[in-house]
């Protein structure tokens, strides 16, 4: 198979089924963060050299991939077809933000994002979240999209903050509360 195949040359791109849109549009650009996300979370799993959050981060690319075909499917009879996201992958997440906030202090500021590589890639991969989670509720304004796919996206972005408080205090960097004092 080849990488190129000059069909978005014009600005439109193919949808799962038969239907092309702009490039521009609302579901591209949805599914598009969706994919900037899972990238994101790539370059985490590259850092996290000790394997702290294997597998679970590799399940979590996975559902990503899920998610973002069934952004890009705007064919009901397709879109039947597919491995969907369910409400236990969300409630997954939040077994997993409770295991790791039960090893953390908790909250009383807000904390700038940064700390060690691992921590740092994770919260950028949380703003990317958060991003994607924003393109999903816009396209859920124009078009019918499945509430737990925002559901999912929200969760993942707490856990992704938690994750990198985790990662940050498993690797000894404290956090800097904002503001921060002198």
């Amino acid at each position: 198979m080849k990488i190129y195949t000059r069909t978005g040359d014009d600005g439109r791109t193919g949808l799962l089924g038969p239907d092309r849109v702009a490039k521009s549009a609302a579901r591209v650009e949805a599914y598009g963060s969706v994919d900037e996300l899972n990238a994101a979370i790539g370059a985490v799993r590259a850092l996290d050299r000790e394997g702290w959050l294997e597998p679970d981060l590799g399940a979590v690319q996975g559902r990503l991939f899920q998610l973002g075909a069934e952004l890009a499917t705007a064919d009901p009879a397709l879109l039947a077809r597919l491995t969907r996201l369910t409400d236990d992958n969300v409630t997954a997440l939040e077994h997993w933000i409770d295991r790791c906030e039960a090893e953390l202090p908790p909250l009383t500021r807000f904390i700038l994002p940064g700390g060690s590589p691992l921590g740092a890639s994770l919260h950028l991969a949380r703003t990317v979240c958060r991003r994607a989670e924003r393109r999903v509720v816009a396209l859920a304004l124009a078009q019918s999209v499945e509430p737990r796919l925002v559901h999912y996206l929200n969760r993942l972005a707490d856990t992704l903050f938690v994750l990198a408080r985790w990662c940050n205090r498993r690797a000894g960097v404290g956090e800097t509360p904002w503001p921060s004092s002198p």
